[in-house]
């Protein structure tokens, strides 16, 4: 019978590979002009339903879209169901699923700090360290090791320089209010119900105001204050709103793994010569 932990080491490397593979279709698919069309919103109502505990089923805003399609020039409608608010009249985008047919909203610009195509390798990187490490073969080892940090870094990099050639726009928000999602319930076992808190920030743009429910979150309902300033970043060749702008720290760190992987492959191929 294999070893329970020399198995549970290929966890992490098969997790990181699923969800970047999960992802590469998407992220192909969304840089191609075909797939999204911009479009103008026509109401956007605010849904809440709960339940007897009075716990959250459903909280979101269903919006009405009006597209023209590029090929027939006819106009379109569209009934999207969103997190964030929109006014009326305001321009977004939309990704049409290549296999559903159906829209969805492209607020949410991906926002991933490592491409999906970085994931799913340095999870099949992760899958074979596992393997030399099993086998006790080192050298293997640190090469997949090495090459990791080196694909991590490069990946940090050049999410910093695509991000800096964006010429990101700073858009000042204010913390309308926090919205709280309870994701656990109280247990005899799990303890007090868990809940995670999101804050919705007002801001304008165009001429416009808006309202986002952001990506960020905490568990802490504190972290967030109502009324509070919060900054979103606003994307001139995007046509959408960014929550984060380019990171000198995540840079850095980027540079780091990136010399240190080089270095360590380097001294591995020095002592195999």
């Amino acid at each position: 019978m294999p070893d329970l932990s020399a198995l549970l080491l290929y966890i992490p490397g098969i997790i990181i590979f699923l969800v970047g593979t999960g992802e590469i279709g998407k992220y192909n698919r969304i840089r191609r002009p075909d797939f999204h069309r911009t479009g103008e919103v026509k109401y956007c109502k605010h849904v809440l339903k709960k339940d007897e505990q009075d716990r959250e089923i459903f909280n979101f805003y269903q919006i009405q879209i009006d597209s023209i399609d590029p090929q027939s020039r006819k106009k379109e409608h569209f009934t999207i169901n969103s997190p964030t608010e929109y006014k009326v009249h305001q321009v977004v985008r939309l990704y049409f699923d290549d296999v559903t047919g159906k829209p969805s909203l492209l607020a949410d610009i991906d926002e991933r700090v490592f491409n999906p195509w970085v994931s799913a390798v340095c999870g099949v990187l992760l899958i074979l360290l596992a393997f030399y490490q099993n086998r006790g073969e080192q050298i293997p080892a640190m090469i997949c090791l090495a090459a990791i940090m080196i694909a991590s870094g490069i990946s940090l990099i050049v999410n910093y320089v695509s991000l800096k050639q964006k010429k990101l726009e700073v858009v000042e928000g204010v913390i309308k209010d926090i919205y709280e999602r309870q994701i656990s319930k109280k247990g005899r076992f799990t303890g007090p119900a868990k809940f995670t808190y999101y804050p919705i920030v007002q801001y304008e743009i165009e001429g416009l105001e808006a309202i986002r429910r952001c990506n960020v979150n905490s568990a802490r309902k504190d972290s967030f204050k109502i009324g509070s300033s919060y900054k979103l970043y606003w994307s001139p060749s995007e046509n959408g709103i960014r929550e984060r702008c380019e990171s000198k720290v995540l840079m850095i760190i980027g540079i780091l793994l990136s010399t240190v992987g080089i270095l360590a492959g380097a001294s591995i191929i020095a002592a195999l010569a």
